[in-house]
């Protein structure tokens, strides 16, 4: 004969279970912050105006007011900042293979990179222990046993499921759950701002390997300009037409332009061994064929408007997301401070033989709530430590929008001022060209004194390199921009 339910528990747990549904509706309110900040419409209109027109695909600039930066804890984590470009190929841009082949390179063997991925990983990993408190845990168990008496001998076979449930009344699971996934959502946003600071720097540490190659090309052909100029100074002196001083100086300024390329030619090995670095790779296994900064494109990029940077800057999503996450764990640690309550279950069934094993089933159910009434200020204090950190989190985010803005400033500042640096520049390396060539062919023929040479060459080495400096500057300030954009070129 089955066993049977009595009707008057029926209706006590009926009733129980209806209660336990009404309560469930009883959620914790949850915080929505926001940052707070007013968004200018756009940079500086002067600098703006002259980086117009671009020659390239423009990043989405669009027209709006002056916003508000906002974010609450119910945002989709694809709503936080749009992914970033994962092809290499939007570096050949740039004109230059090399440097999108190296790319390439860094974003499989980069260590920093593959770091970060693993903390994706075991972000995922958390995210899926932090859901597991909102399902039921079911578990069962089995047993076999003999045992013997003086004469006698008896066995024992039982079996059992059980299950335990904590309705999560307060919305503190739920809470705890969505605390996760925002820290999943700006772990991927910390890979991508890893990624980006990476590609970032393999570009910057290459064109300075770029650079350095260059200026080292000029050190030396200017070494060679200046060892000519000795050779006829030499001459000069032999034939008693130039004197011992004369011939000193000029044996001073070939010793300096030794001293000067064998500082380029160690500017070339220490940015290569940098560049190697951020490829995760020896030294000796990375080499840069690319001789002048000529072969790289220069490009034109368009700002956008500060608004889009709260789209694209991984690092604002990064933050935006820790202070979702922050709204979770304050709502988390306000429901531990309610009751909780949990339901229990289970079925037994034992006999001393394996057939009669489900003749006599047990079972039982049973509903547990449990108040905090004195933990010495522990669950009051980790509310309080949640509160704490959102304010810091506050504060983080709208730093990094701040930041972000500010990046963004000062790279077309930088890309503005060494246009016209670079402008100027021109001028003045065509002028000192046709200074050192006037000063040699004169001197040459007694119509100028050696120092008027000297300060000629001087000026042209100095323009030369001066040249490649700022050319080098710009380039590195156009890929500061792509970063400081959040590597957006669309």
């Amino acid at each position: 004969m089955r066993p049977t339910i009595p009707a008057a528990r029926l209706r006590a747990i009926s009733t129980s279970l209806i209660a336990i549904a009404l309560l469930a509706g009883c959620g914790v309110a949850r915080d929505r912050t926001t940052a707070g900040l007013t968004l200018p419409a756009a940079y500086s209109a002067e600098t703006a105006a002259r980086m117009a027109a671009p020659t390239v695909p423009q990043m989405s600039p669009r027209k709006v007011a002056p916003q508000t930066a906002t974010h609450t804890a119910a945002n989709s984590t694809q709503q936080a900042a749009a992914p970033l470009p994962q092809n290499a190929t939007d570096w050949q841009r740039f004109g230059n293979a090399e440097l999108a082949d190296l790319i390439a390179m860094a974003h499989t063997g980069a260590f920093d990179l593959a770091a970060a991925m693993a903390r994706v990983r075991q972000a995922e990993a958390y995210a899926r222990i932090a859901g597991a408190a909102l399902l039921p845990q079911v578990d069962a168990s089995a047993s076999a046993g003999r045992s013997r008496t003086d004469d006698d001998t008896a066995s024992n076979y039982g079996a059992g499921l059980s299950a335990s449930y904590e309705m999560d009344v307060w919305g503190g699971n739920a809470a705890a759950r969505d605390a996760a996934r925002a820290s999943l959502a700006a772990t991927r946003y910390g890979r991508d701002t890893v990624q980006l600071t990476l590609t970032a720097g393999v570009a910057t540490t290459w064109m300075q390997t770029v650079g350095a190659r260059e200026r080292t090309a000029i050190a030396r052909l200017n070494l060679d300009a200046a060892e000519r100029v000795l050779a006829l100074v030499d001459t000069r002196w032999r034939a008693g037409m130039a004197t011992p001083l004369e011939r000193a100086q000029q044996r001073g300024l070939v010793a300096t332009q030794r001293q000067a390329l064998a500082a380029r030619e160690r500017d070339v090995r220490d940015a290569q061994a940098t560049l190697a670095l951020l490829l995760g790779r020896p030294p000796q296994d990375v080499a840069v064929h690319t001789a002048h900064l000529n072969a790289i494109a220069s490009i034109t990029i368009a700002p956008g408007v500060p608004a889009d940077l709260l789209t694209r800057r991984p690092d604002v999503a990064l933050a935006e997301r820790e202070l979702a996450a922050a709204d979770a764990n304050v709502a988390a640690a306000r429901a531990a401070l309610l009751p909780r309550l949990t339901l229990t279950a289970g079925v037994g069934v034992g006999h001393n033989q394996v057939r009669g094993l489900f003749d006599n089933p047990l079972y039982n159910l049973a509903a547990g709530l449990t108040a905090p009434v004195f933990d010495a200020g522990r669950l009051s204090g980790a509310h309080d430590l949640a509160l704490a950190q959102r304010e810091e989190l506050l504060a983080d985010y709208r730093a990094a929008i701040v930041n972000a803005i500010g990046d963004v400033s000062l790279a077309l500042n930088a890309i503005d001022s060494l246009a016209q640096q670079r402008q100027a520049q021109e001028e003045a390396l065509a002028q000192a060209r046709e200074a050192a060539r006037l000063s040699e062919s004169r001197y040459r023929f007694g119509a100028e004194t050696l120092l008027t040479v000297l300060d000629a060459q001087r000026t042209l080495y100095a323009a030369q390199d001066d040249a490649v400096v700022l050319h080098l500057a710009q380039l590195q300030a156009e890929v500061a921009l792509f970063k400081a954009a959040g590597g957006d070129w669309r």
